[in-house]
């Protein structure tokens, strides 16, 4: 009985340390990292917004963990091609990709696009470029007003340029169109700023676009609202949305997400480093000049924040259903 009791306590004390063991490396993955350079998969192409803000993050990436961040573009089907494939990399923390809502949200419940919304493992979102209606400043709308009361009085009649299809432009001028109770025309475009060449080019009456596209613009633009809860920095003198009377807050919430199965440790430490780069002023400077808005949307945040967002969207997804 004594040798069995002996015995167990050996097997016992020996497990006991294997499964120690084990821990210890992860333990340590999670403190050391990233101990080597980290691949940034971007889901479209150099020049656009995501791009752009991603190479915004590099030095400050750089200057925390002392490696770097190695852009990778991967467009294609307006960001489902890298969506689809997130899960078939390596989930150890080294290769992350960049997401957006609504994107994620919409694209899968418009059509199958070869991910649910649920496959994409957001571990932060550090901001948001803001939605804008912006006309040529030669325009005959000097105001949203003069837009609004055209498109009553002319349905269909006032086009609107935008990237896409199922992404923030579509969802944001379909979100304006119901709560003005107006009927505008979509007219998607390769990007933002092809739609800004075509409205330059008197080719549409207006785009629904980003603050960042009325700042690139400048004189040549004229931006009738910004979807920002106050004015933004960049746009001084146009109005927000809910100045005007219209509830609408919101864009393309830009963020990071890493495959599944990776360890919840290095997603915290992932989700600490954007968190640290996002408070570093001259990174606020940064963005907050080229018309973006920095927000942070945190680990722990994330499952309340996609679930807000998805309620937001339920009501224009099912207009844009319909009109399929």
């Amino acid at each position: 009985m004594n040798l069995n009791r002996r015995l167990f306590a050996k097997i016992l004390a020996s497990a006991s340390l294997l499964f120690a063991s084990t821990l210890v490396p992860f333990a340590a993955q999670a403190a050391d990292y990233p101990e080597r350079d980290v691949t940034y998969v971007i889901p479209y192409n150099p020049g656009g917004e995501s791009d752009v803000t991603a190479r915004m993050q590099q030095k400050f990436f750089k200057e925390l963990t002392g490696h770097n961040l190695i852009i990778l573009n991967k467009p294609g089907a307006g960001g489902a091609t890298a969506w689809a494939q997130l899960n078939g990399f390596k989930a150890d923390g080294y290769t992350i990709m960049g997401t957006i809502v609504p994107h994620i949200i919409l694209q899968p419940a418009m059509k199958e696009v070869g991910y649910q919304t649920e496959d994409i493992t957001n571990v932060f979102f550090f901001h948001y470029t803001p939605d804008a209606i912006i006309v040529n400043a030669e325009s005959e709308f000097k105001t949203l007003q003069d837009l609004v009361d055209f498109a009553s009085a002319n349905p269909g009649a006032v086009t609107m340029g935008g990237s896409g299809t199922n992404t923030a432009n579509h969802l944001a001028a379909e979100i304006v169109s119901g709560l003005t109770s107006t009927v505008t025309t979509y007219i998607p475009f390769k990007g933002s700023a092809p739609a800004i060449t075509a409205l330059l080019g008197n080719q549409i009456k207006s785009v629904m676009s980003y603050t960042t596209q009325g700042v690139k613009a400048g004189d040549q633009v004229r931006s009738l609202a910004v979807a920002t809860e106050k004015r933004h920095p960049a746009l001084p003198d146009v109005p927000t949305f809910r100045e005007l009377g219209i509830n609408h807050v919101g864009g393309a919430y830009r963020g990071v997400a890493v495959p599944k199965g990776t360890p919840e440790d290095i997603q915290l430490e992932l989700a600490k480093i954007l968190a640290e780069i996002n408070a570093n002023p001259e990174f606020q400077k940064l963005m907050l000049e080229a018309g973006y808005s920095v927000i942070d949307v945190s680990h722990e945040q994330i499952p309340t924040f996609m679930g807000q967002k998805a309620k937001t969207y339920a009501g224009a997804i099912k207009q844009l259903k319909a009109k399929q």
